[in-house]
């Protein structure tokens, strides 16, 4: 249901895809800040995922199920990649998950005129950075040495 074949077909072509919007009612809501949380899943989800696959591995290598050298590669990337995911989608711009999370940190008249400026130019400005990025501007590159750093911190084996 999730994914999309025109944004499957980028991922394999370009390397940089999307998937299909997952459809809320906000009307469904008992929670004022549903939305936040709804929107706090997809990150919260990749932040899980990093930190079962780094800290299984490592539990596997600390028990001697696994060599060093050959899942090593794997299990880390894994939990690199999941942690990029999770940096991008809180990026506040577009339809990315960090343009719902943002406003509720935001005071109200900030938060009002943030989610203005976001419906009518984040998609554009979310496009800029990607055409930035494919045309060689390390916008990217900062996300995935963030994503590295961060490693460490959710080691807990």
């Amino acid at each position: 249901v999730h994914i999309d074949p025109l944004g499957l077909i980028m991922v394999m072509v370009v390397g940089f895809g999307y998937a299909r919007p997952v459809p809320v009612d906000p009307r469904n809501f008992r929670n004022p800040r549903a939305d936040l949380f709804v929107a706090a899943a997809g990150p919260a989800m990749n932040l899980v995922l990093a930190f079962l696959t780094v800290n299984l591995f490592l539990a596997g290598l600390a028990t001697g199920y696994f060599s060093e050298a050959g899942p090593r590669l794997f299990f880390l990337y894994l939990a690199q990649i999941n942690l990029l995911l999770m940096l991008f989608n809180l990026i506040p711009l577009g339809a990315l998950d960090g343009h719902y999370i943002l406003p509720h940190f935001l005071p109200r008249e900030l938060a009002y005129r943030y989610r203005v400026i976001n419906a009518r130019y984040g998609n554009y400005a979310l496009l800029a950075l990607i055409a930035l990025s494919l045309m060689g501007v390390p916008v990217f590159q900062h996300l995935m040495a963030f994503s590295g750093a961060l490693l460490p911190w959710i080691v807990v084996v």
